[in-house]
C-alpha cells in the first residue's frame, strides 16, 4: 500500500489545498493530510480547529485520512508507514524553500521521497496568509475556501478584533 503524506499548517485550508488532495489521491492508496502543530508558527486556528476544518472540507473523500502531528515530517512519515511526502508548488518562489526541505528530509530519512504537484491554474495564487489578510481587511473569500472555513475565519478574526 502506497501511503502519501501531505503535511502543512492548513491555517486555513483553501481550495488550492483541496485540489492538491484530489491530485495526490491519483498517486496514493492512502493520502494522509497531516496538520502540523508547529510552535514556531503563530496560527490563527488551533490544531484541533484546523483538523476539524480539513475533515469537513474533505468529507466524502475516500482513501483520505486527516491527522495532526508535531515534530519532524519524516518521523511522522515513518510512524504512519508512509514513503512519499506530497508538497505543492504554486510559483517559482516556492521552489527554493521546498527544494531545501526535500533535501533535508532526504538526509534525515533516505527512504523518504518528495513529490511536487502544481495546483490547477485558478489556485496558483492562493495562500492561507493571503486569505486571512483578505478577510482581515473586509474582503470576500467566497470561491477561495469552503463556506464553513469562510464563516470560521470571519468569526475568529472578529473575536480577535483583527477585522477592519
Amino acid at each position: 500500500m502506497r501511503i502519501v503524506v501531505y503535511p502543512g499548517s492548513f491555517d486555513p485550508i483553501t481550495f488550492g489545498h483541496i485540489d492538491l488532495v484530489r491530485r495526490g489521491m491519483r498517486i496514493s492508496d492512502l493520502l494522509i493530510v497531516a496538520v502540523l502543530a508547529n510552535p514556531n508558527k503563530k496560527p490563527l486556528f488551533t490544531v484541533d480547529e484546523r483538523v476539524a476544518q480539513v475533515k469537513s472540507a474533505l468529507k466524502g473523500f475516500k482513501r483520505v485520512k486527516v491527522m495532526s502531528f508535531d515534530g519532524l515530517t519524516v518521523k511522522f512519515l515513518r510512524k504512519v508507514s508512509g514513503t512519499v511526502i506530497l508538497r505543492g508548488l504554486r510559483a517559482v518562489s516556492d521552489f527554493e524553500f521546498e527544494f531545501q526541505m526535500a533535501l533535508m528530509n532526504r538526509k534525515l530519512d533516505p527512504g523518504a521521497e518528495t513529490v511536487y504537484l502544481m495546483p490547477a491554474e485558478q489556485f496558483t495564487y492562493l495562500s492561507s496568509r493571503a486569505i486571512k489578510e483578505i478577510v482581515q481587511f473586509g474582503g470576500d473569500v467566497t470561491g477561495f475556501v469552503p463556506a464553513h472555513v469562510k464563516k470560521a475565519l470571519e468569526r475568529k478574526l472578529r473575536t480577535t478584533n483583527l477585522v477592519r
